[in-house]
């Protein structure tokens, strides 16, 4: 199994940030106006390493409307699983954009602490962004 993306020299920033921008355009955000795309690299258990991709879907009950994360999450499982070793989102302008509290609870489930995620500030891993995490670890206590 390859190890998971520690270094994030390795990882191809600009081209993840595209597939974000990319996938940003199909985003279904008629009500807000805000469409988000998200990317991250995930590798498989036998290795293989792919891009994933999510964009927003909103819903006229505002409430169910499904970030960008989710759709990300969703494929992650639907092509295969794996983990997500680097993350990156991003607006209709190409902004690098912040997970919210939800969405950083399944980037952590999904990617765990080691995950790297693009911020405005610099690549930070997932330990940083949602420190004390709570996990499925934490189910066995």
């Amino acid at each position: 199994m390859t190890p998971p993306v520690t270094d994030p020299a390795a990882v191809d920033w600009d081209r993840l940030r595209s597939a974000a921008r990319e996938i940003m355009e199909k985003a279904y955000a008629p009500y807000s106006g805000f469409p988000v795309g998200a990317a991250a690299l995930a590798v498989a258990d036998d290795g293989t390493v792919r891009t994933v991709v999510g964009c927003n879907v909103e819903n006229a009950a505002y409430g169910v409307a499904l970030c960008a994360e989710c759709g990300l999450v969703s494929a992650l499982h639907a092509s295969g699983g794996g983990r997500l070793t680097a993350f990156t989102c991003s607006d209709l302008r190409g902004n690098l954009l912040m997970p919210c509290g939800r969405c950083r609870q399944l980037l952590w489930e999904n990617g765990g602490p080691g995950l790297l995620v693009d911020t405005a500030g610099g690549v930070r891993p997932m330990s940083e962004i949602l420190p004390d995490a709570f996990g499925p670890e934490d189910l066995n206590r």
